[in-house]
């Protein structure tokens, strides 16, 4: 387990029964923790290399594929319907109307990096 993610599993551990009102609650966030700890951002280093902290690019794309297609057209978008323009909309966005059209599948994984396997955070 990463550093911090330890640590912080560490103090959530340690803290006294007096002091806890939802041991449920507080069980769910340590193995929480523990299970998603290698995703788990450390926004001290992203800054420090210089990488953005923020979802906005990611938000504002949204926006312009997708959002402003269903807003104001009088229409009412249910939770599939606009899973698949969203999809749609990925697949002409990046070129790959061939392979979907020709295979029926494209596969979602992001290329692997090289410091995707770093504890940044230790």
């Amino acid at each position: 387990m990463g550093g911090r993610c330890k640590n912080a599993v560490r103090y959530l551990e340690s803290l006294p029964s007096p002091v806890i009102k939802n041991q449920k609650w507080l069980d769910e966030q340590i193995n929480y923790l523990k299970r998603k700890e290698y995703s788990i951002t450390c926004y001290a280093v992203r800054a420090e290399l210089g990488l953005r902290n923020s979802s906005n690019p990611v938000e504002k794309e949204n926006d312009m594929l997708v959002a402003q297609r269903q807003k104001h057209n009088g229409m009412s978008w249910s939770k599939n319907g606009s899973s698949a323009l969203a999809a749609i909309e990925m697949v002409y966005q990046n070129k790959y109307e061939d392979i979907w059209f020709q295979h029926g599948q494209i596969s979602f994984v992001m290329p692997k990096k090289e410091t995707d396997s770093l504890d940044l955070c230790a």
